[in-house]
């Protein structure tokens, strides 16, 4: 795909910011080190709140992207469910936007 102007690049932006995010959350989330006592960013423990179910589903889809996959089911079970979730809504998201130029240029009669 060739990008003729600063507005297609936009609208691939636009069409795919959902997948954009979650692609981004996930990479962000293989590259924390899930032992580290770093401060969060996550707003309840900014807040002092220590219990956060959040924290732990980070915890463990970074626990995953590390191998340690029994670790990442005891921190939380949803960990390797919500990567799978994940992984396929991203590419879904993906394909739908291939999907829709293809029926575009198709039906004007050129590659947008």
């Amino acid at each position: 795909m060739r990008w003729q102007n600063s507005y297609q690049i936009k609208y691939f932006l636009k069409s795919n910011l959902e997948a954009i995010i979650w692609l981004t959350a996930l990479v962000l989330l293989g590259l924390m080190n899930p032992e580290s006592t770093q401060p969060s960013l996550c707003l309840f423990h900014q807040f002092g709140i220590e219990s956060c179910p959040g924290c732990g589903l980070g915890h463990a889809i970074s626990l995953a992207f590390h191998g340690r996959f029994v670790a990442s089911f005891q921190q939380h079970w949803f960990g390797l469910v919500a990567i799978a979730v994940l992984c396929i809504r991203i590419l879904t998201v993906f394909y739908q936007y291939i999907e829709y130029q293809k029926l575009k240029s198709n039906f004007h009669g050129k590659n947008l």
